[in-house]
């Protein structure tokens, strides 16, 4: 009997995983991520997720407090305009028996 040889994978570049590699392998994803920079997962060869170091998660998602928003808002050539809400005379407000 003759064995076929499968064609060898073709070499996939670096940061790159197929899902199934990346479970296979997910401590040396986490390692690489940490070490390399940003790890791609990809499904039916579309980039679906990237594995980032934490560190690199907080400085890309910014600090929430708010203050990029103040600051906007300050800069507005508008900021003078005084806005009020509008209000219905009454809200409606439905009976309820206890």
């Amino acid at each position: 009997m003759t064995r076929i040889a499968r064609p060898a994978k073709p070499p996939r570049p670096p940061g790159r995983w197929l899902l199934q590699d990346a479970k296979a392998r997910f401590s040396e994803v986490v390692r690489r991520a940490r070490s390399e920079g940003p790890q791609h997962v990809t499904v039916h060869g579309r980039d679906e997720v990237v594995v980032v170091a934490a560190d690199e998660f907080r400085r890309l998602a910014g600090e929430r407090s708010g203050a990029a928003l103040i600051a906007a808002m300050q800069a507005s050539p508008y900021r003078e305009i005084d806005i009020e809400p509008g209000r219905s005379e009454r809200s409606p407000v439905r009976d309820v028996e206890l």
